[in-house]
């Protein structure tokens, strides 16, 4: 055997572990993602940012909101069963765990003015940014 279908040989076999490792990585993100609420991230006015979070199966009293250092952290026990009972069959999904999500707080954000609402599986989160960051107009005399 020559040195050139040796090294061929080994190129194939790594260029197929990385291909299987590629393979899991993209199994375990998809996994991580499917616990991950979606959420929808917008600046209200110029001086409120909102955050809404969807949170379906989850009651209110199973969430938690904590703000640590820079981040906001929303957390929920999500209880979400669905059952058929059919005469030929029956089908039960569940969807049970711990979801969170973190946001990063900037430093104009008031962390003591944080509000929240829960309605019909939705989170929304206003966020007001500290009186001495908001933007004033200033009279000319």
């Amino acid at each position: 055997m020559d040195l050139a279908t040796t090294t061929q040989e080994v190129v194939n076999k790594v260029e197929e572990g990385v291909e299987k490792g590629l393979e899991v990585v993209k199994e375990n993100f998809k996994n991580v993602a499917s616990h991950l609420p979606f959420a929808n991230l917008a600046k209200s006015t110029k001086d409120t940012f909102s955050i809404e979070i969807d949170l379906p199966g989850v009651k209110k009293e199973d969430i938690e909101l904590k703000v640590e250092d820079d981040y906001l952290t929303v957390s929920a026990q999500r209880h979400y069963k669905t059952e058929t009972k059919e005469e030929d069959y029956y089908l039960c999904e569940s969807n049970f765990g711990l979801i969170s999500r973190s946001f990063v707080l900037s430093d104009n954000i008031d962390r003591e003015s944080i509000q929240a609402k829960f309605e019909n599986g939705r989170l929304y989160l206003s966020l007001d940014k500290v009186a001495s960051k908001k933007a004033k107009s200033i009279s000319i005399s």
